[in-house]
């Protein structure tokens, strides 16, 4: 119960640096295409538009869930923030095509850790957009979410949102 008091590491710190899940242009949730994502109805956060198909671990965490459509993934950081990487929008018609986890439920995953790979011409062809939105889902716990400016970020290199817990 009082183990934090007593270990070096001490208590978790109340913010996580949320490196880019995705290599692509940045985009305000504004801009996503979709009201689900732009009008915040699953909460705050960033978008990019990817230029390849990778998705990495944009933190050190744990995987809360993996779609079986395997186009989106939930991932806890130490501090609480809960993290939705939905890799497209509507790509979820696609049932899992062109999708692959390298990742199951409850795994531990490092920053930089590859979860999914995807065919970015495969959803250009059968899906509404690419666009991948980044979403911290559990609003209620979050004191703030900073948000950086910049134009392009390469995946686990660049900081996307900086996110502080309650």
């Amino acid at each position: 119960m009082f183990k934090w008091l007593f270990w070096k590491k001490g208590k978790p710190s109340k913010e996580i640096d949320v490196y880019a899940p995705v290599s692509g242009k940045i985009l305000s949730l504004e801009e996503v295409p979709d009201p689900v994502f732009s009008e915040k109805m699953m909460g705050d956060g960033m978008a990019v538009e990817p230029i390849d198909g990778r998705v990495v671990a944009p933190f050190d965490g744990d995987i809360m869930q993996i779609f079986p459509t395997k186009h989106a993934v939930g991932i806890k950081a130490a501090n609480g923030a809960e993290i939705l990487i939905h890799v497209g929008l509507e790509t979820v018609s696609m049932k899992g095509e062109g999708f692959e986890s390298h990742v199951s439920q409850g795994d531990k995953v490092k920053k930089g850790d590859l979860l999914i790979t995807f065919d970015l011409n495969l959803i250009r062809e059968k899906a509404n957009s690419t666009i991948t939105p980044i979403i911290v889902t559990n609003g209620d716990m979050i004191e703030n979410i900073a948000k950086k400016e910049n134009d392009i970020v390469t995946a686990g290199e660049e900081v996307l949102l900086t996110v502080t817990v309650k």
